[in-house]
């Protein structure tokens, strides 16, 4: 149903209010008009892009949380994190990602999000990968999503000052990462 420009941008208010995770695609769609129009209506009421929106998000809800890695050090966008427990980020593959012969992404980015969500996740001042085992089970490509979650799956904190965090990382429902990450905390 087509909407009148007013209506549409009260309705675009309250979609992104209600999810600021929501793509100009997925609105474009959701109110039939081309993603042009989304940015045009996001720019004349001062909205910013997703990848802002997500930052803004984070900021807010975790830059007091965070203690072993400055949020802006983390590789991706951490949409979610219970500390000593669970976190989720958002890395999306661009150009700058890629080889450029293929455009598939380099896995030392994948192997980054990964690595930096383990040690955000850790509730410690400190926190140092000892050891990683890593596999990659399927190659990731320009202009798709990766979410990683984390996982902490032991933690001894008392004995030898390690904590397993285990990350797996997926394209919309296909697993394309997972890693163990052996963490030493002060």
């Amino acid at each position: 149903m087509r909407r009148n420009k007013k209506e549409r941008q009260q309705l675009l208010v309250e979609t992104i209010e209600g999810n600021p995770f929501i793509t100009d695609e997925e609105l474009a769609n959701r109110f039939s008009v081309s993603v042009q129009t989304i940015r045009l209506d996001r720019l004349e009421l001062s909205i910013p892009e997703l990848r802002e929106r997500i930052k803004n998000v984070a900021e807010k809800k975790f830059t007091d949380e965070v203690r072993a890695l400055p949020l802006d050090e983390v590789i991706g966008e951490v949409i979610d994190i219970n500390l000593d427990e669970s976190a989720i980020s958002i890395l999306d593959i661009k150009k700058e990602h890629v080889f450029s012969r293929n455009g598939i992404a380099r896995g030392h980015h994948l192997f980054a999000q990964a690595n930096s969500l383990a040690v955000a996740v850790i509730n410690d001042e400190l926190a140092l990968t000892a050891k990683a085992s890593i596999s990659f089970t399927r190659s990731v490509k320009e202009h798709e999503r990766v979410i990683a979650k984390a996982r902490v799956k032991t933690f001894d904190h008392v004995t030898d000052h390690r904590t397993v965090v285990e990350v797996r990382s997926f394209v919309g429902t296909e697993l394309v990462f997972k890693g163990e990450f052996e963490m030493y905390r002060s």
